[in-house]
Formats: structure tokens, C-alpha cells, sequence
């Protein structure tokens, strides 16, 4: 048996702009942190000729083209298996749906799983490009890249997304002190919402496409943002990092009808009220967790408990996807 597992990921500065109608225009510009929340792939031999799947469904099929779960067709497609033997479990510490990458982290985590089990190696960036293939190219997702490669690189990373597609992955310069400052001070708390990304997504996607003034404007906007926040971190100044976190946020609400609502809206306020710096919600919106930076976190817990809103604690990921058991 093989198991596998990826990091989920929050997002730093700079999201949205790793999306190919932008990018391939104008280059993107992101930090991510992958954090220690994990989905996880197990790959192994049963006894018996097929194809069995176990995830929120269960799946028995003898051949490739008839698997219903695309990211596990298309998965099992580029390995072009003649006579497949298989049976993949998949699990998640964080439901899907919530903002923090977990389809890019499920891919990478298949991938690596199914690689290790037919005794292939893999590069890390080579796993993130092959996930984004599988998601962006065969399947027509929607989505950027940055998922992917955090989800295979792990830690606080960089990424430049060049016009000719190619992304250039760095870890993000940081004292100790400063790593030890977002870890104690950036707080997680899931709205209760879980969504589809796509939606919001493919509004943004299609608006780019068509060089709509206002996308545009607001993504080169946040990108500057994501150099900002870049330079204030590499600095050690977290209070102006936080400071940027909600200018992020202004500028975040106003690309897409769906990014917020009146309740998430409420919520934030709320947390600025008591205690929060700044904040913004992670993943394309619309639902999901909402993050802050605080040096008040008793305030700040306290005012998300009246809310219903569950806490995540979380510290930062720094192996990328990786084999547990093999």
C-alpha cells in the first residue's frame, strides 16, 4: 500500500492573478503557504482485475474511460495502463469546497501516490505541472496553477507566472522570528459555507479573456499588492503585512458579484471591531474560511465564537506532497 498526502494552502498576496488569461498577457505574481492540513491518496493492488475507487462515492469499473471521477480518469489516462489492477481511498482533513485548495492538493497527492505504487520518480515541479495539465488543459478548469504548486513544493513559496506559462517557484526570504509571528498571529475560521470556486472563477477567467478594463485593472492592482506584501514580510513588518491583507480585501470584493456577501461582509467587520489587523477570505470567494491577522487573539476568538464560526489551527507545511508509507 502507498500513501500519499498534500498540503492544503492559504494564500498570501497576489491571488487570481495565476490564472492563464492573465498571466499569459501580463505575467502573475503570488505567495502561498501550504499549511499542516492534508488530503490524502492510498493506492494499492487488490486481488482481483479492475478498477476500484473509494471517495464520497465508490466506483468498480474494468476500464480507465469508464471511471467516473475526471481528475482520477484523466490521472489514471497518463499513466496508460494496459490491464489495470487498482484501488485508490482518498481522504481530507478539510472538506473540499472551502477555499483552501483542496482539488490542486487531491491531484498532486493522486499523482505521487499513483507514481510511487508503479515505482516512478517525480519532481516536485514536475508533479505541479503534470496536476495542472490534468485540471487546466484535459479538463478545462477555470483554475490557476497556484494550487497545484504549493500543494507539490510546500512552505512559504513565491511564484512568477511567465507569459510562456513557465513558473518559477521560490521560498519566501523570512526571519524565524517572522515565520514565528504568522503562525501565532494569522487565525483560520470557516464561515460554515462550502462552494464551488468555478463559478466566481469563470466570471473572472472570461472577463480577462476579453480584456475587460475593470479585471484587469483590479489584477495588476493585486499583484502589486502580492509585491508589497512580499517586501513588508521579508522586513518583518507583519503589522503592515496585515495592513495590506485588508487592502487586499477591498479590492478582492469588487471583482466579482460573488466574492462576498452581506453575512461574510458582517463577519469581517466584526472581527476589525475586535481585535483584527486585517484579513480576507481565502480561495476565490463566495464562502469558505476567512483569515486574520491579530495581536488581540482572545478578542478576536472570542468575537468568531458569537458568530458560530470554528477555528482551524494550523502551522505552515514545509515537505510538500510527500509518500507516508510505501
Amino acid at each position: 500500500m502507498i500513501i500519499a498526502r498534500s498540503p492544503l494552502r492559504i494564500t498570501l498576496g497576489g491571488g487570481g492573478t495565476d490564472l492563464p488569461s492573465y498571466y499569459k498577457n501580463y505575467g502573475g505574481f503570488l505567495i502561498a503557504a501550504a499549511i499542516d492540513k492534508y488530503v490524502y491518496a492510498t493506492v494499492m493492488r487488490p486481488f482481483t482485475p479492475g478498477i476500484f475507487l473509494k471517495y464520497s462515492s465508490l466506483e468498480s469499473v474494468k476500464k480507465v474511460i469508464d471511471v467516473q471521477h475526471p481528475i482520477i480518469r484523466e490521472a489514471l489516462h497518463e499513466l496508460n495502463l494496459k490491464t489495470p489492477q487498482i484501488e485508490i481511498t482518498t481522504l481530507a482533513d478539510i472538506p473540499s469546497g472551502t477555499g483552501l485548495g483542496s482539488s490542486g492538493s487531491f491531484t498532486t497527492a493522486l499523482l505521487k501516490a499513483l507514481y510511487t505504487h508503479y515505482k516512478k520518480t517525480i519532481h516536485p515541479k514536475e508533479l505541479a505541472e503534470l496536476a495542472c495539465k490534468i485540471e487546466i488543459e484535459k479538463l478545462k478548469e477555470p483554475i490557476g496553477k497556484q494550487d497545484q504548486y504549493i500543494s507539490a513544493f510546500g512552505g512559504i513559496t513565491t511564484f512568477n507566472f511567465n507569459e510562456d506559462g513557465s513558473v518559477i517557484a521560490e521560498p519566501l526570504n523570512i526571519s524565524i522570528e517572522t515565520l514565528h509571528n504568522l503562525e501565532d498571529n494569522l487565525l483560520l475560521f470557516f464561515t460554515g459555507i462550502s462552494r464551488s470556486a468555478s463559478t466566481i472563477l469563470k466570471d473572472q477567467d472570461s472577463r480577462s479573456k476579453t480584456n475587460d478594463v475593470r479585471m484587469i485593472d483590479n489584477l495588476h492592482y493585486v499583484k502589486d499588492l502580492g509585491y508589497r506584501s512580499k517586501d513588508a514580510l521579508i522586513a518583518g513588518n507583519t503589522i503592515k503585512f496585515a495592513q495590506l491583507l485588508n487592502e487586499h480585501w477591498e479590492h478582492k470584493m469588487s471583482r466579482s458579484k460573488g466574492m462576498s456577501n452581506e453575512f461574510i461582509n458582517s463577519a469581517y467587520r466584526t472581527a476589525l471591531n475586535n481585535g483584527a489587523i486585517g484579513g480576507k477570505i481565502v480561495g476565490a470567494g463566495g464562502g469558505g474560511f476567512l483569515l486574520f491577522y491579530t495581536v488581540d487573539k482572545p478578542r478576536l476568538r472570542e468575537s468568531m465564537k458569537t458568530l458560530n464560526f470554528e477555528e482551524v489551527r494550523f502551522n505552515f507545511d514545509f515537505e510538500g506532497t510527500k509518500v507516508l508509507l510505501s
